[in-house]
């Protein structure tokens, strides 16, 4: 008999030897019958259980033998976490998933729960990079399937526990929810499993969901989650310490917590299914602590014997899940130890040959093919979509208004400084969603028809719609388009810190909440990375989320959010799932009399760097509205993931050149009038636009209303610069900023982000890239933090900065 395990032969050799000196029963029982008396198991889902579990270790060991000859790319192995197949066994097939990584066993389980399943060849699939794959189609090995509601995940611990929270969210509003591409869509009773390590207890995502998640339990929201840690002790070579994680889940308040022997099918079976029964029956989160073990060590050529004993892992051996199991089913006169061998070998050869016919399948072949389902881009359905929301909208204008009062455009939206934390606001009481929809059109006469949607324009804007409201700041445009939206998108839901009661910190939400109702607007607590797993999740769901991160330099914090999760659902999933979302992000510098760095940042590179992310930079009324309805369409029509930065200094701000010339507002187009100027993404737009122009500024933000103001000075001196606006910041508008920069062969960018990493070196690039042949410099804001009160002038770019760096231009 082997006391320690260091390859795969050694446990596959061990397992046999256990099973060979298993004795069978003197009489045989029948299946129907539990395995023993003091569990709910029956020998049926016993042995369906013993099959998922041979099923997770053959395929561990069909992943090492692949990887001994370079065949295959990805070890990390469910060996000791086989009993989280009893898990899978407690639930429904419908219960979206969103697993660990070891959590095989879990996903063969599911599958023989679906009929026309192939868990074996899905699992190799993804261990050789086939392109057949059927999720991630051999971009990353994961465990997911739209057919089997297991959503896939990435490596990066815990990240996916906030978007559980999200999900869980949107199905504690009480209706089915059929997620674009999602399969068949989640029933109304649905709850969330989500899996983890006990590593990853200590991670912040994994904390900030376990608080979420028990901050909504308390205020009473609905939350239909079910949390699953799998505790092996280890994280890779690191112990957790004995009780920890016991201590750590068993106090958190609002979830309820389970406690099962992982390494007992029966136990496992017994606890998750009544956890999983309170959690569908109440719509309130729990934990299950499963105690496992970690057989052949983290991954690859990991070699636990340095960091474990003997005496360690021959302990954990004697806790090997498979082998308990199938002397559960010995003892209890359910199988016997030929039978099981049988089965075991049976499976091992059907992975074998099915490793075998996935070695020679192809593997993805170019850039264009790996990159197809990371961001697509469909502008004339984006366009289209936008049209149909405004010949609703526009329809529905016939409407009567009611006579009742409400909110109207507030003109004299002010500064302000942070309002105190939000801990105190509560989440809506839930109700029930739409089902999700691109666009429907709203009817009757009701001003709101007790769902939060309000039967017309007219209802909504208490009969003074804000086209006939005269010029309007970009707070206010962004107020208007806001409105419209929730007009246009019944699934559209709009929250974040302060959006609700006080109507944002710039007032910019202001009154949504009375139009529309808690349900569709409301606060939330103060952790940006729960507000975005929300969105993700409510997304995932089929929801249209708009969460709000109040300051850029708290988005920061959370960004994973974005990069690991939002970022990459397309792209592992090949389109099968989205999580659709537009986050408005108030942002940039220049913001007077209040601030500093936390309120003035200008770092916008990690977002840039993100493959795929969309990020709107609107500078002016005029624009934020049509760029605000582009995002939206694009999150529904395309599943896009957009950053919509509003540059706060901006936000109440009236005049360009002089007092009162009213040159920096903008009339708001009626839905009538939105086709005709609808702003596709990545098209920039031009100022002063001239066949004989001296020079281009290219800019964006604040930067805009820096240049404009500089041109009208450069113009007293007999010098045309045309600005030009980019508007998107990704992707960039490349093809206007190499037609701009060529039609006068001088450009000037003027960068408000840093020089080092700012959006500058980006439009320079592309000049390179596109052949441009002229001269060009930058002006950009220093790399520095930007301080409090005047000194921000030191590190910003100015007007003056802008007409020197002109001058140089044309002294060349």
């Amino acid at each position: 008999m082997l006391s320690s395990v260091t390859t795969p032969q050694d446990l596959d050799e061990r397992f046999r030897a256990e099973l060979a000196g298993l004795v069978a029963a003197a009489s045989p029982r029948d299946l129907d019958e539990p395995v023993r008396e003091d569990s709910a198991l029956t020998g049926e889902q016993a042995r369906a259980l013993y099959d998922a579990q041979s099923t997770s270790r053959h395929l561990d060991l069909a992943a090492r033998w692949l990887r001994s000859f370079d065949a295959g790319y990805y070890t990390i192995g469910s060996s000791g976490h086989e009993g989280n197949a009893a898990v899978a066994a407690a639930l429904r097939p419908t219960d979206p998933a969103l697993l660990h990584y070891r959590s095989g066993a879990f996903y063969a389980m599911r599958a023989s729960q679906v009929a026309g399943s192939d868990p074996i060849r899905d699992v190799l699939r993804g261990v050789v990079a086939s392109a057949k794959e059927p999720i991630a189609g051999g971009r990353h090995k994961v465990f997911g399937h739209a057919d089997l509601h297991v959503v896939p995940t990435t490596s990066t611990i815990a990240s996916h526990l906030p978007r559980a929270v999200g999900v869980a969210y949107a199905l504690g509003r009480g209706k089915r929810l059929d997620p674009p591409g999602g399969g068949h869509g989640w029933p109304a009773d649905a709850i969330v499993v989500a899996s983890f390590g006990d590593a990853s207890i200590n991670h912040a995502a994994a904390t900030a969901a376990f608080n979420t998640a028990g901050w909504c339990d308390h205020i009473g929201l609905k939350l239909p989650l079910l949390l699953v840690c799998e505790d092996n002790g280890l994280g890779i070579s690191v112990r957790t310490p004995d009780g920890w994680v016991a201590a750590a889940l068993g106090s958190r308040p609002g979830l309820r917590y389970y406690k099962a022997d992982g390494c007992d099918s029966a136990e496992t079976y017994d606890r998750a299914a009544e956890a999983a029964a309170w959690v569908r029956r109440y719509r309130r989160p729990a934990v299950l602590h499963m105690t496992t073990i970690r057989l052949m060590g983290h991954a690859g050529a990991d070699a636990e014997m340095a960091y474990r004993s003997p005496v360690e892992i021959a302990g954990d051996l004697a806790r090997d899940p498979l082998v308990r199991t199938a002397r559960m089913l010995v003892e209890a006169g359910m199988a016997t130890p030929a039978d099981l061998m049988t089965r075991y070998d049976d499976i091992g050869w059907d992975v074998r040959r099915i490793a075998e016919e996935v070695l020679g399948e192809p593997k993805l072949s170019s850039a264009s093919e790996v990159t197809a389902p990371l961001a697509p881009r469909r502008p004339v359905r984006v366009s289209r979509a936008v049209a149909d929301a405004a010949a609703h909208l526009a329809a529905a204008d016939t409407a009567e208004p009611h006579p009742d009062t409400g909110p109207e455009l507030d003109d004299n939206l002010e500064f302000a400084p942070l309002s105190p934390a939000a801990d105190t606001e509560e989440w809506p009481e839930p109700e029930p969603a739409p089902t999700p929809a691109t666009v429907r059109p709203v009817s009757g006469t009701p001003r709101n028809n007790g769902n939060g949607h309000p039967a017309s324009r007219l209802a909504a804007f208490a009969g003074k719609l804000p086209e006939k409201a005269g010029p309007l700041t970009l707070a206010q445009t962004i107020n208007a388009a806001l409105t419209d939206a929730m007009l246009a998108y019944p699934q559209m839901v709009v929250y974040g810190e302060d959006v609700a009661a006080k109507g944002g910190v710039y007032g910019v939400t202001k009154g949504l909440r009375d139009r529309f109702g808690a349900t569709r607007v409301f606060d939330t607590l103060l952790d940006e990375t729960s507000i975005l797993g929300l969105g993700l999740g409510a997304g995932l769901a089929g929801m249209l989320p708009v969460p709000e991160i109040q300051y850029l330099a708290y988005l920061h914090n959370a960004e994973d959010q974005l990069r690991g999760e939002a970022a990459t659902m397309q792209f592992f999933s090949q389109g099968a799932f989205h999580n659709p979302m537009v986050v408005r992000v108030a942002g940039l510098a220049y913001q007077l009399g209040f601030g500093g760095h936390f309120h003035n940042d200008n770092a916008l590179a990690v977002l840039r760097d993100i493959p795929g992310l969309v990020v709107a930079a609107p500078s002016r009324p005029e624009d934020a509205a049509p760029m605000l309805r582009t995002c939206l369409a694009s999150a529904v029509v395309d599943g896009s993931v957009c950053v919509f930065l509003e540059p706060i200094a901006m936000y109440h701000t009236r005049d360009l050149l002089r007092d009162n010339d009213d040159w920096w507002v903008s009339d708001y187009a009626p839905p009538s009038e939105w086709p005709a100027i609808h702003v596709p993404i990545g098209r920039a737009r031009a100022y002063d636009n001239g066949p004989n122009d001296d020079l281009t500024i290219i800019t964006f933000g604040n930067g805009v209303r820096l240049s404009l103001r500089a041109a009208a000075r450069l113009a007293t001196e007999g010098v045309t610069a045309r600005v030009v606006d980019l508007r998107w910041l990704s992707p960039l508008p490349v093809g206007d900023i190499i037609k701009h920069a060529s039609d006068t062969g001088r450009v000037l960018i003027v960068d408000e982000t840093r020089r080092s990493g700012g959006v500058g070196e980006g439009v320079i690039a592309a000049l390179v890239d596109g052949g441009y042949v002229g001269v060009a410099r930058r002006v950009a804001a220093v790399d520095s933090f930007v301080p409090l009160g005047p000194a921000a002038n030191h590190v910003l770019v100015s007007e003056e900065q802008i007409i020197q760096g002109a001058r140089s231009l044309l002294a060349r």
